[in-house]
């Protein structure tokens, strides 16, 4: 027994701190999101519903913000953690300059995601001077040049799924370059002197070993993915609404500050209804890790 009140005793700065931090407010959000009319200044309102959820469900700006968030999960998810594997494995088979090469791999993560942003739109915005660089190689190969940034939607979309697959593959690349790391070097030499073939090595041997790295890269790519939002900010300007390419994140943060701000209950709607689909889709990934043939 008092043992156990030592455990809870070296526990309880822990607890405090997640249950001010992460508790309450999530209590507080879950308040706010059924108080209908909240009126922040003076901390009043009009009923207790469903109002802010049907107003978010019903609400355009939410619809093409979700619209926008899931084209970016789907797309970016997948593709940046089959590149990142294809990268960890070329990397895992040279020997010469390997650290040069992850060093290289690892930068854009390290660098500051609105820098990098601004580099994209230069790269890929049109000015009365110069339709950018990316839209030169276009022109070069015969092809004609397009308003990625202030275009069409499907430009916007696919410089936005680009730009998202290269500031989070880094980070994929280091964990995945890690894991093919630890597989016990035994296994390869063991199926080598059985003749067992490349292809087949890979995939009874390092695609098992390395699995629990690959679904938890699947899993915390699908979250902030759905969490994106200072990515768009820095290709598209802070007025995403306008351009477009608003996310849920940034409809969250509009309700709270940005034109249409001031509408608290509103914000904490969208935020749980956010919470409510990474939640649901964060379980039906851990369900389809834990029943996989992989393990």
């Amino acid at each position: 027994m008092k043992n156990q009140w030592k455990a809870w005793l070296y526990l309880l700065p822990s607890i405090l701190f997640l249950g001010v931090f992460m508790v309450y407010p999530l209590i507080d959000v879950l308040i706010y999101s059924f108080e209908q009319g909240y009126n922040f200044s003076s901390q009043t309102y009009s009923g207790i519903g469903w109002y802010n959820y049907a107003y978010v469900l019903h609400d355009p700006y939410f619809a093409q913000a979700l619209k926008n968030t899931f084209i970016i999960v789907i797309i970016t998810v997948p593709i940046s953690t089959t590149l990142a594997l294809l990268i960890s494995l070329g990397l895992s088979s040279i020997k010469p300059l390997r650290d040069l090469y992850q060093t290289i791999y690892f930068l854009p993560y390290v660098t500051n995601t609105l820098a990098v942003g601004l580099v994209f739109m230069i790269l890929f915005k049109k000015t009365p001077y110069s339709d950018g660089l990316i839209n030169l190689l276009i022109r070069a190969f015969g092809g004609a040049s397009v308003d990625f940034i202030d275009g069409p939607y499907p430009a916007k979309m696919f410089v936005m799924c680009f730009y998202t697959i290269w500031v989070v593959m880094p980070f994929k690349i280091l964990i995945l370059t890690s894991a093919l790391a630890s597989v016990n070097p035994d296994y390869y030499k063991a199926a080598r002197v059985d003749g067992t073939s490349s292809r087949r090595i890979f995939t009874k041997i390092t695609l098992p070993m390395i699995a629990p790295m690959i679904f938890y890269l699947v899993i915390t790519g699908f979250i902030g993915a759905f969490k994106a939002y200072s990515d768009e900010v820095a290709l598209f300007g802070t007025d995403l609404n306008a351009a477009g390419m608003n996310t849920i994140v940034g409809y969250i943060y509009d309700m709270l500050y940005g034109d249409s701000g001031g509408y608290p209950s509103y914000a904490s709607a969208a935020a749980l209804i956010l919470f409510a689909i990474v939640f649901t889709i964060t379980c039906v990934n851990l369900m389809l890790s834990k029943n996989s043939e992989l393990f």
